[in-house]
This record gives structure tokens, sequence and C-alpha cells, in this order.
């Protein structure tokens, strides 16, 4: 990994970073103000989702209200958390391979005396460092949320809440790299970024419509989302060790494939 390059990308992208940062800081601390008003009427809330088809809630995630963890895991870790890291996935992994290719600055940075792969190395580390951060603002905020503004009186299990962390963090390492590696193999932004774009919200709307109805339910298994299940850590599930190890490996795998690739690949001049 080259530590200067590092440090000047870390440089151009940390103020999107951190706005993405904030703004989940600032979402999870608002679902843990509105708590407390939900928690008086959680018996009714419940029998609303019980009403519901099945696929509806296992679609959103919605495992209960009897906890904050779970009523955040439905209402923000289920859908919120994992549009806005969609996004940053693949607009970061973009911006960092395609777009230096497509305007020519990748050329300038190979005239370095570095070489492609410390050049791909550091680019992967830059957007892992970019997930961790907003990962990191989201985990804090939510330990501050229950110390602020949730007594005693309210159930809240530091440890599930961890582990959805965890699993959220996991889950974007591996969709993270797949844009990683779309971006690594081509020459222009716009392409990379649709493809990328078309990938992960494809391996969404799979696991989604799965979730839906059990005719379809062989959907999910076509998505690595299928491996994140926040509903069920949340609901005190047993620890998610396969789902973890796999998004793991698919993330390597993909960082590793795309340091390689691009090592290879001719580039524009």
């Amino acid at each position: 990994m080259s530590v200067a390059l590092y440090k000047q990308m870390m440089r151009v992208n940390l103020k999107g970073i951190l706005n993405y940062a904030f703004g989940s800081a600032f979402y999870i601390l608002l679902m843990f103000w509105l708590y407390p008003g939900i928690a008086q009427n959680t018996a009714a809330l419940d029998d609303i989702v019980a009403t519901m088809p099945a696929g509806v809630g296992r679609a959103f995630s919605l495992s209960g209200f009897d906890s904050a963890e779970a009523f955040i895991s439905g209402e923000y870790y289920g859908l919120i958390l994992v549009l806005i890291l969609a996004i940053v996935s693949v607009q970061l992994s973009t911006q960092l391979m395609a777009r230096l290719v497509d305007r020519g600055a990748m050329a300038y940075l190979l005239s370095t005396p570095t070489t492609r792969v410390r050049i791909a190395l550091t680019q992967a580390c830059v957007l892992v460092s970019g997930l961790l951060i907003i990962m990191g603002a989201t985990t804090l905020a939510g330990f501050a949320g229950k110390a602020w503004l949730l007594s005693d009186r309210y159930a809240f299990d530091a440890g599930s809440f961890a582990v959805l962390n965890a699993a959220a963090f996991l889950l974007f390492f591996a969709v993270g790299g797949i844009a990683f590696l779309v971006s690594a193999v081509s020459n222009d932004e716009k392409k990379a970024l649709g493809i990328s774009g078309l990938i992960v919200f494809g391996f969404y709307s799979l696991d989604l419509l799965g979730k839906l109805a059990d005719s379809i339910a062989w959907m999910r298994d076509l998505s690595i989302f299928s491996l994140y299940r926040p509903g069920e850590i949340a609901g005190g599930g047993a620890f998610p060790a396969l789902g973890f190890a796999l998004l793991a490996a698919i993330g390597l795998a993909s960082f590793a494939a795309a340091t390689a690739l691009f090592k290879r690949r001719d580039l524009p001049l």
C-alpha cells in the first residue's frame, strides 16, 4: 500500500464519507429518540405487524417492537442503512478506480515510482476505511443514543446491537468488493457506475422479492443480501458465523480479483 496515495485519497473523499457518517449517526439517534413513544404502544404495533402478510415482515426485517434494537433493525438496518451503504459502495468504488482511468489521472499515478498492485490495494483500503468510518459513527451513535435517550426500563441488548453493526459492515465489505471489481476493469466512469449499481440493486431486489412469497423464495439464494438478516439478529437468533464468513470471503475474493485484473489489463493512453 502507498501511504502517500492513501492520505491523498482519504483527503479527497473524506468530506463525502463524513457527510454519510453524520447522516447515519443522526438518523439512528432519531430512532432512539422515537423509541420511548413507540414502546408505550408495543402491543398494538405488534398486533398490526402480525396482521401483515408474513412476507412483508420478512422483507423489511420487522421483528417486533419489544426492544430498541428490534425496532431499529426494522426501521433502519433493514432498509435505510442498506440504501445508504449501497450508494456509498457504488459511488466511492467508481471514483477510486474507473474515474481515474476515464479522466487520465491513473496514467499520472502510474508514472510515479509505484506499482499497479500498490495502487489497487491502496484504493481498496480507502473504500474499506470509508465503510468503517460510517459504520463506526453509526455504532457509536447507537450506544450514545442508548445512554442519553433510553432509561434502564427499555430493553436493549448491546451484544445484539454490536453484531447487527458487524453484519452490516461485512455485507458492504462484500458489496463494495464487487463494485470495486467492476470499477477496476472499467475504462468509462458512467458505465462502471451503471454496471455496479445494476448488480448491487439487482441483488437487493432479488432478496426483497424472495422474502415476499414462499413460491419465489429461491430468488434469495441468488443474492448475497440473503446472508444479511438484521431481524433475526435483533430477535436473539444464533450468531450468524457462516454468513459472516461467506461475506468476508466474497469481499476478500472480489478485492483480490480486482487487484489481479487491474495489474494485467491494458489501460487507454
